[in-house]
């Protein structure tokens, strides 16, 4: 998920169907070893150093306030019990504050409601997939730990006939407060301007209600984050196909408040102390998600 500010829904007939199929497969059914997810939990060993680094008001009830949006698999969505917070996203930042000598401690918000609440102190960090953007930098720290792009995905065989270059006059699903609603926006301007079609742009407060949408045939196809992209196509299966190449690649970052900083220097510590000992690694594989992986980690990277 990208921008400065910041699939479960089931409808009638055919068309629910389809969408009730994702939505079971999108919940985190996982039993089967080959699933993404599925294994043993990811765990690291408390580094004492570190942990001494800790802010005391952090550090003071072992806890770490931790503001994610949920409904963006595979990097943090809800498991079968529909409440516990599960996800690449939220394994890793838990070897994080294990690192830390800490537990993470997950309560679902929308995406763009994230920011601002650890800008309020209502969370001590936000683990949302949020690209580092000169926007966001403005408002908070931001903690280098993954890299990402968007990738395009639309129904099996692109019946719409999507092309991500040329989608003038198509519908498209996106999700709110992410940078693919600058992308898609900015693509249906240069529709205009040459005279074309505006694209129809769909946005939804979830990304699993914008592939949701999709599946359905309501829109022709969305963006989303890569890996976001990838888990929903193979969760959906053999409705939906990825479209196009990955394209603008940058860095996820956690968030942390702005006069936070010797606790966002510690969390970086702790980034680098995961990726050395082999925990982000095996995090990440178990996710099927390596291929953003990333050898270091930065406090506010330029952008």
């Amino acid at each position: 998920m990208f921008n400065p500010s910041g699939a479960r829904r089931a409808a009638v007939g055919a068309a629910g169907a389809a969408v009730l199929l994702l939505s079971l497969a999108a919940c985190g059914e996982k039993e089967n070893s080959g699933e993404p997810g599925a294994g043993p939990s990811v765990t690291a060993a408390a580094d004492s150093a570190l942990a001494a680094k800790v802010p005391d008001a952090i550090k003071a009830d072992g806890v770490i306030k931790v503001g994610t949006d949920s409904t963006y698999a595979p990097a943090e969505f809800l498991d079968n019990d529909g409440k516990t917070v599960i996800g690449f996203d939220v394994e890793l930042f838990n070897a994080v504050a294990q690192k830390l000598g800490l537990k993470a401690e997950y309560e679902s918000a929308p995406f763009d409601s994230i920011l601002p609440g650890v800008d309020s102190g209502k969370y001590e960090v936000g683990v949302s997939s949020f690209t580092i953007n000169a926007e966001r930098l403005k408002s908070v720290n931001m903690v280098s730990y993954f890299s990402a792009g968007t990738q395009w995905a639309t129904k099996k065989g692109n019946p719409g006939g999507v092309d991500p270059d040329n989608a003038c006059g198509k519908k498209i699903a996106v999700q709110t407060g992410t940078v693919q609603v600058d992308d898609i926006t900015a693509r249906s301007k240069k529709c205009t301007d040459a005279g074309k079609p505006a694209i129809t742009v769909d946005q939804y407060q979830a990304q699993s209600d914008a592939t949701a949408a999709v599946v359905s045939g309501k829109d022709e196809a969305m963006l989303a984050d890569s890996p976001v992209g990838a888990y929903a196509v193979k969760q959906s299966n053999g409705q939906l196909e990825l479209l196009g190449d990955i394209y603008e690649s940058a860095p996820y970052g956690y968030a942390v408040k702005k006069d936070q900083q010797a606790f966002a220097e510690v969390l970086k510590e702790a980034v680098q102390a995961v990726i050395t000992d082999g925990s982000y690694k095996t995090a990440l594989e178990k996710w099927g998600v390596e291929g953003g992986a990333v050898t270091s980690s930065e406090l506010n990277p330029a952008s």
